[in-house]
């Protein structure tokens, strides 16, 4: 897939979430295939609140040691 074609689905997915680029805060660090899975796994009209809620949850899963989970040994 194409950088423009990327580009482009990425602007439909945050018009379908109900995300308005020209208003949101600039200085979001999120890489553009995060982006795009978070913004898919949301509903339509779910705004910028739920997106921006879905990257910190992301973001902080990232910055975790380890994968968190429990095992039977520990």
């Amino acid at each position: 897939m194409t950088d423009e074609r990327r580009f482009e689905e990425l602007l439909s997915e945050f018009k379908r979430v109900g995300v308005d680029l020209d208003s949101f805060p600039a200085g979001i660090g999120v890489h553009r295939d995060d982006a795009l899975r978070i913004l898919r796994s949301l509903p339509d009209g779910a705004g910028p609140a739920a997106f921006l809620s879905q990257v910190r949850l992301d973001q902080q899963a990232i910055a975790r040691p380890g994968s968190g989970e429990l095992t039977a040994t520990g």
